[in-house]
C-alpha cells in the first residue's frame, strides 16, 4: 500500500513541471467524503447485530492537457470489491486504506460526446434511479470503456461499452466481462423527461470455475461440483420517468434482468421504485422506495447490492430511504431493508436499518 500512495504522490508532484507551476491549481481538483454509519441487522432466529462503520475517500483529478484527464482515489475498507466501509472494532486497531480508482480519460473536441476511459474506473453503465439490481454502487470495475452521447434540444442518445478483466489465472483461462448498453433520454417538457434503454453483459469462463473473489461463497449463485453451475449472459431493460409536481421532483423507474444462458432455472430479476424530492440546498429532502425480486442466477451475486438481503442473490423485498440536506455538504440519511432471503419465501426474515451522516468537500 505504501508503494501505491508514494506513486500517486509522485505523479502529482511532477505535474507542476508538466503543465507549469502557474497552472497547477487550475488543472488539479481534490475532493473527498466521510460517512459515519450506525447499523442494526436482524436475521430471523438470530440476535440483532449492531455496528458502527466509517467510509473515507479522497480523490484527485488532473487535466494535464485539454484532451486528457487523470484520476486517483484512495478509500477506506478491505479488498471487498463492493464495499469501502470499515467497521470500528478490533481494539482500536488502525484501519486499511486501498486504491479505489486509478484511471485515464481521453476525449477530443473533434469527437464531442466521446470518452475512452481505462484503468480502475467508475462504473460506466447507467443504473435506473441509481438502484443496484445488477451493480453495487461502490463497484469500480477494471478494464476499459467507451462512452458516447449525442443530443439535440429534446433527445439524447447514449451508449456505453466496456471490456473488463474479472479474474486472471496463471494456469487457466481468465474470466472477463463484456458489457454494452444503449439508451435514449427524451425531454417531454421543461419539467419532465423519460429515459429508456437496453443492456447486455456477457461473462467469459465462469461455468465450472470457483466463485469470484471468495472461493467458498457464491453470494447466492448456484454451484456444481466444480464451481459455478451456469454461465452468465445477462440482458437488461430499464425505464425512468421524471417530472415535477409543483416544485417537488418525482421519479419512477423500472429495471428488468434475465440470465439468458442455457438451462438456467432461476434466471430473472426485477425492480420497481420511486423517489420524491431531492437533496440540494440546506433543508431539502428526498424519500426513496423500491421493491425487487432477484432469483439465484439472474445476475452475478458478488457484484450486486451488498446491503439488500445482506448481499448476493436469491431474495426479495423492500428498501425505504429518507435523506435530509442538513447544511452545505452535509446530509443525514436513514435506510431500512425489509427483505426475504429466499426469493420464494413469503415472510420477512432479514431486516437492516442504517443511520448515516455524510460530509463531502
Amino acid at each position: 500500500m505504501k508503494k501505491v500512495i508514494i506513486g500517486v504522490c509522485l505523479v502529482f508532484l511532477l505535474l507542476p513541471g508538466i503543465v507549469g507551476a502557474a497552472d497547477w491549481w487550475e488543472v488539479v481538483k481534490i475532493k473527498g467524503d466521510l460517512r459515519y454509519r450506525h447499523e442494526t441487522i436482524k436475521v430471523e432466529d438470530q440476535d440483532a447485530r449492531n455496528r458502527h462503520r466509517i467510509r473515507a475517500r479522497i480523490g484527485v483529478e488532473a487535466k494535464p492537457t485539454d484532451n486528457i484527464k487523470l484520476g486517483f482515489q484512495l478509500a477506506s475498507g478491505s479488498d471487498d470489491p463492493i464495499s469501502t466501509n470499515q467497521s470500528l472494532d478490533s481494539g482500536f486497531s488502525t484501519k486499511d486504506i486501498r486504491l479505489d480508482l486509478a484511471y485515464l480519460d481521453l476525449h477530443s473536441d473533434k469527437a464531442p460526446g466521446l470518452n475512452i476511459v481505462a484503468g480502475k474506473i467508475k462504473n460506466p453503465f447507467h443504473m435506473p434511479g441509481g438502484t443496484e439490481l445488477i451493480w453495487d454502487g461502490d463497484l469500480n470495475p477494471e478494464g476499459a470503456a467507451l462512452t458516447y452521447a449525442v443530443s439535440n434540444d429534446s433527445v439524447e442518445f447514449f451508449t456505453n461499452v466496456g471490456g473488463f478483466w474479472v479474474e486472471e489465472r496463471s494456469s487457466d483461462c481468465d474470466t472477463w466481462l463484456f458489457g454494452g448498453q444503449a439508451g435514449v433520454d427524451i425531454k417531454i417538457s421543461d419539467n419532465a423527461n423519460m429515459v429508456g434503454g437496453f443492456s447486455y453483459y456477457h461473462y467469459g469462463n465462469l461455468r465450472g470455475y470457483d466463485p469470484i473473489f471468495d472461493d467458498e461463497d457464491s453470494f447466492g449463485n448456484t454451484l456444481g461440483e466444480d464451481g459455478y453451475l451456469y454461465d452468465y449472459k445477462i440482458m437488461e431493460l430499464f425505464a425512468e420517468l421524471g417530472f415535477k409536481a409543483g416544485d417537488i421532483p418525482l421519479s419512477f423507474f423500472f429495471d428488468y434482468v434475465r440470465n439468458v444462458a442455457e438451462n438456467v432455472k432461476w434466471d430473472t430479476g426485477w425492480l420497481v421504485g420511486a423517489t420524491v424530492g431531492k437533496t440540494k440546498d440546506p433543508g431539502s429532502w428526498a424519500f426513496r422506495y423500491n421493491y425487487r425480486v432477484i432469483e439465484a442466477d439472474a445476475v452475478l451475486g458478488i457484484f450486486t447490492d451488498s446491503d439488500f438481503i445482506g448481499g448476493g442473490t436469491d431474495g426479495r423485498g423492500s428498501e425505504f430511504g429518507f435523506d435530509v440536506q442538513v447544511a452545505k455538504a452535509w446530509t443525514a440519511s436513514m435506510s431500512y431493508f425489509l427483505n426475504e432471503r429466499d426469493s420464494e419465501y413469503d415472510t420477512p426474515n432479514y431486516n437492516r436499518v442504517q443511520l448515516d451522516v455524510a460530509f463531502k468537500f
